[in-house]
């Protein structure tokens, strides 16, 4: 779990330090992403040309992980994101599904979003 969890960690931060190095440790060579909004990459190659591209005009501030939790050849890794996309800050809670193949990289990796802040209607 502790090797999982280091992953991710690694995945996530590749982001925040726009060093895509270690995402070809992190995912197979034919894992899936699709992110929080709809898009999908369809293997490692992809995923890096997204990286790649994304990462020319925005950045990731933020990337931090709440929590974890596992089940299986899964993980749930409860997160929050804030990022500044042309010029426009914001951010989001969010939950990846990360599942992993038998030599510890991710083959497959759901993103879903909460927006921020939550608002109480009831309150």
């Amino acid at each position: 779990m502790e090797s999982r969890e280091q992953t991710i960690r690694d995945c996530l931060g590749s982001w925040v330090a726009k060093d895509a190095a270690l995402l070809g440790d992190c995912f197979a060579f034919d894992a899936i992403y699709v992110e929080s909004w709809g898009p999908a990459y369809r293997n490692l190659e992809q995923i890096m040309a997204w990286f790649t591209d994304w990462n020319k005009e925005n950045h990731v501030l933020k990337w931090n992980i709440k929590q974890f939790l596992h089940v299986g050849d899964t993980c749930v890794c409860e997160w929050y994101f804030e990022y500044n996309c042309g010029g426009n800050i914001d951010g989001f809670n969010g939950v990846s599904l990360i599942t992993f193949d038998d030599l510890g990289k991710i083959v497959l990796l759901k993103e879903f979003q909460s927006k921020t802040p939550n608002h109480y209607p009831y309150s």
